[in-house]
């Protein structure tokens, strides 16, 4: 349980966090799903997108982890958080861990927002 809420704490600094907290967390290069886009995009080209003024009151319902070894381990949860403007946002995310030379670093992540945050209003929870 121990790593779960590691990992969770990450997840969390990263929803509100800026430059700093993305080039500590992210692996050299990271494989992203958003509904915009998908692909491999390096640690610094991501964490140049990161405004820390994005989301807060970030809440994280972890809905399950796998660890197939050691040094993977891959968290999927459901975040409640709030946009700028106090405006409600939700999400469904993914994050793929990997552990090199003791420190996790994400390597993957999967993100899709629900209800109203999703593009043209769909994407409801099933």
């Amino acid at each position: 349980m121990e790593l779960r809420d590691d990992l969770m704490q990450m997840e969390k600094k990263l929803w509100s966090g800026g430059q700093t907290e993305y080039r500590n967390t992210l692996d050299k290069d990271c494989l992203v799903a958003f509904t915009e886009m998908a692909g491999i995009s390096s640690r610094d080209e991501i964490a140049s997108q990161a405004d820390a003024r994005r989301f807060h009151d970030v809440d994280i319902d972890v809905d399950a982890m796998l660890r197939p070894t050691d040094d993977v381990a891959i968290l999927t949860y459901h975040v409640h958080a709030m946009r700028e403007k106090n405006v409600p946002y939700e999400a469904v995310v993914s994050s793929g861990y990997v552990r090199r030379a003791g420190a996790w670093k994400m390597m993957f992540h999967q993100h899709t927002p629900l209800g109203d945050a999703a593009p043209h209003g769909g994407g409801e929870r099933k």
